[in-house]
C-alpha cells in the first residue's frame, strides 16, 4: 500500500513507485548470465522512464562501471548531478551545442561520420583536451554508424586527429538487429560485419579497447555479442528484452509500479454504454470504478478494452476507451466492499498478481520498453530501496 499523502502532503491520485534496489538485483543477475563482460546501464529517457539521476546512482552502487545515454545533453546532466564515472552518449547531430560542455566534463562521444569527427576534433583542439570517441559501426540496422563502404576513409581521419592529439579512439561499437529474435541467422550475420570493420580499423593501427555490440536481448540471447561490455536497458528495469513474460523466467523483477486511486465507483444499469463511442455496453447491472488516469498520463489508449488493473488482489478488465484523464474498470462483485480512494495497481509485480508491463504492451500491441518510457511527467515518482 502506497501513503495516501505525496511528499508535498497532498492526496495524490496516482504515482509511479520505482523500486531501486530492484535496479540493483536486475544489474547482478545479467551481470552472472552473461558472465565476464563489463556491464553499461543505458539511463536513456530518463532512465526508461523510471528517473535518469536516481536510477544512475543505484546503477553505480551495484558496481557498473558504464552509462549509457542518447543524447548530450543527457550526459550533460549527468555529469550535473555529481557522477563522474564513464558515460558515453551516441545520438547529436550538427552544431549541437552540449558537444562542447560534453567534452570538457570528459563524457565519452560516439562518432559514425567525417562531420561528427571533425566537430569533436575541432572541440577537443580549442579546449586543449583530448577526447574520447568510440567509433559506431553500422552492421545492419540502417540507423547510425558507418558502413564498412564508409570506413576507410573515416578510419584514416581517426588516425589523423589521434596522431594530432585531439581524440582517443576508446572504443568501436554497434548494435545488433533482432536480437529480440531467437536464431535469426542475421545477427550471425552482423556479427560478421562487426569482426571485419574491427579487423580493418585494427590494421589501420588504430588500438580500441573496448569493443561493444550487444543490448539486453542480444547479451542474454547471443553470447557470440558479449565481447568486452554489454549495454543493458530495458533489462535493468526487469522488463522483458524478447517474448513477453520472459523478464521473470530470467530472474528480472519489474522496478516500475505504476499505481492510482479510485476517483469513483457507482452501478450502471444493464443497456449503459461506457466511455467515448460506446465501445462496451452492460449486459447486467455492472458496478464500476473510475481511474483517473488516461493517455495523458501514458495509459495507452490502444489497450481500451483490453487491458485489467488490480483491485484488492483481483483483475479487473478495462471497459470501453481510455480516455485522456481516466478509464472505466469493472469491479467483480467477488470484491466486497469497495470505495473511491482505493488502490489500482495498473502494472507492477506478476509474483503480487499485478498485471506487468508486459501486459499491457500485450494488449496494445506495443512493447514493454514503450509502457514504462511513456509514462509522463503528470505522474510523480516515489523511490524506495536504496538511493
Amino acid at each position: 500500500m502506497y501513503p495516501d499523502r505525496g511528499d508535498n502532503g497532498r492526496v495524490i491520485r496516482a504515482e509511479a513507485v520505482i523500486d531501486l534496489d530492484a535496479v540493483g538485483r536486475n544489474v547482478r543477475a545479467i551481470g552472472n548470465a552473461v558472465k565476464g563482460p563489463a556491464i553499461m546501464a543505458v539511463v536513456k529517457a530518463d532512465a526508461y522512464g523510471h528517473g535518469m539521476v536516481p536510477v544512475a546512482r543505484a546503477a553505480r552502487s551495484a558496481g557498473v562501471p558504464w552509462l549509457g545515454v542518447a543524447l548530450l545533453s543527457e550526459a550533460q546532466e549527468l555529469r550535473a548531478s555529481g557522477d563522474s564515472g564513464r558515460v558515453l552518449a551516441w545520438l547529436w547531430a550538427p552544431g549541437d551545442g552540449h558537444l562542447e560542455p560534453c567534452v570538457d566534463a570528459d563524457v565519452d562521444i560516439s562518432v559514425s561520420s567525417l562531420w561528427a569527427l571533425a566537430e569533436v576534433a575541432d572541440v577537443a583542439r580549442r579546449l586543449g583536451v583530448r577526447a574520447r570517441v568510440h567509433l559506431k559501426i553500422d552492421t545492419g540496422l540502417s540507423r547510425n554508424g558507418a558502413g564498412i563502404a564508409e570506413l576507410p576513409p573515416l578510419v584514416a581521419a581517426v588516425r589523423v586527429e589521434q596522431e594530432r592529439g585531439t581524440i582517443e579512439l576508446v572504443g568501436v561499437w554497434s548494435h545488433i538487429a533482432n536480437a529480440d529474435r531467437p536464431n535469426d541467422q542475421s545477427v550471425s550475420d552482423q556479427v560478421e560485419v562487426f569482426d571485419a570493420a574491427y579487423e580493418a580499423i585494427v590494421d589501420a593501427g588504430l588500438e580500441p579497447s573496448v569493443r561493444h555490440a550487444a543490448n539486453t536481448a542480444a547479451a542474454l540471447g547471443y553470447p557470440q555479442t558479449r565481447y568486452d561490455l554489454v549495454r543493458i536497458g530495458i533489462g535493468m528495469y526487469g522488463v522483458a528484452p524478447s517474448t513477453p513474460g520472459s523478464a521473470a523466467a530470467l530472474g528480472l523483477t519489474g522496478a516500475m509500479t505504476l499505481r492510482a486511486r479510485l476517483a469513483l465507483v457507482k452501478q450502471i444499469p444493464a443497456g449503459q454504454s461506457v466511455s467515448y463511442g460506446s465501445s462496451w455496453t452492460a449486459p447486467r447491472p455492472t458496478r464500476v470504478g473510475l481511474v483517473p488516469v488516461g493517455y495523458a498520463d501514458g495509459v495507452p489508449r490502444a489497450a481500451s478494452g483490453r487491458a485489467a488493473v488490480l483491485v484488492a488482489g483481483t483483475r479487473c478488465p478495462v471497459l470501453g476507451r481510455i480516455a485522456m484523464d481516466q478509464f472505466v474498470i469493472e469491479l467483480d462483485d467477488r470484491l466486497g466492499d469497495v470505495r473511491a480512494g482505493d488502490d489500482v495497481i495498473l502494472f507492477g509485480d506478476a509474483a503480487e498478481g499485478a498485471p506487468t508491463a508486459d501486459d499491457w504492451a500485450v494488449a496494445s500491441d506495443s512493447i514493454g520498453y514503450e509502457i514504462v518510457t511513456r509514462v509522463s511527467s503528470r505522474v510523480p515518482r516515489r523511490y524506495v530501496g536504496a538511493r
